[in-house]
C-alpha cells in the first residue's frame, strides 16, 4: 500500500469483489490486537457467508468503504445490536483501517459518512463499544459526537489478558 494521506478518498457501498481485501484488513486486528474478539482470522469465504450478506447500499445495516487509487483502505458498517424487534432502530457502529492508513484522517471521513447516512434510515441511536486501551477511537467517537456510557471490565480476554470495552452512544436524526 502506498501512502493513504496524498491520496484522494473514495467512499462507496462495499460490494462482494471487496470481501478478500476486508477480510485482511479486519485479520490484521484478528492477530495483533485486541481490538476485536475474535481470535482466529477468517477466510474470504466465510467472511461472506457469516458477515457481508446482511449487509445492503440503503437501510438501517451498511457496509461503507473507503478507498484511494482504487485501494480499499478501511470500512466502517451499522449492524443491528440485539436480535430482538424492540431494538430494530439500535445499531452498532464500527471502523477498521488498513494499518498503513490510521491517523491521517480517513477514520473520521469514512466513519462521518456512515452516520450520515444513517440519519434518513428509521434509525434512533448508534452505540459502539471499543476495547480500552485504544485512545484514537475514543477519540474519534468524541469528535463524532458520541457520549461513553460506562465501562464493562474484564469482558474479553484475548492474548493472555482481560481487556476492558467501553461503550457510547450517539443519537442519530
Amino acid at each position: 500500500m502506498t501512502d493513504a494521506s496524498t491520496r484522494p478518498v473514495t467512499l462507496r457501498a462495499g460490494t462482494r469483489a471487496d470481501i478478500p481485501a476486508l477480510t485482511a484488513i479486519y485479520n490484521h486486528y484478528v492477530e495483533h490486537t485486541v481490538v476485536t474478539f475474535d481470535t482466529t482470522p477468517f477466510t474470504p469465504a466465510e467472511r461472506e457467508a457469516g458477515w457481508f450478506v446482511h449487509y445492503a447500499p440503503a437501510g438501517r445495516h451498511r457496509l461503507l468503504v473507503a478507498e484511494t487509487s482504487g485501494d480499499v483502505v478501511g470500512y466502517a458498517t451499522s449492524s443491528p445490536h440485539r436480535p430482538k424487534a424492540a431494538y430494530e432502530t439500535s445499531v452498532e457502529t464500527t471502523i477498521y483501517l488498513h494499518p498503513d492508513a490510521t491517523g491521517r484522517g480517513i477514520g473520521r471521513i469514512l466513519y462521518a459518512e456512515l452516520l450520515d447516512s444513517l440519519q434518513t434510515e428509521d434509525v434512533h441511536r448508534a452505540l459502539a463499544g471499543v476495547a480500552l486501551p485504544n485512545d484514537a477511537s475514543t477519540a474519534l467517537h468524541e469528535r463524532l459526537g458520541f457520549t461513553a456510557l460506562g465501562t464493562f471490565r474484564e469482558v474479553g480476554r484475548k492474548f493472555g489478558r482481560y481487556v476492558d470495552v467501553r461503550w457510547f452512544e450517539r443519537p442519530i436524526g
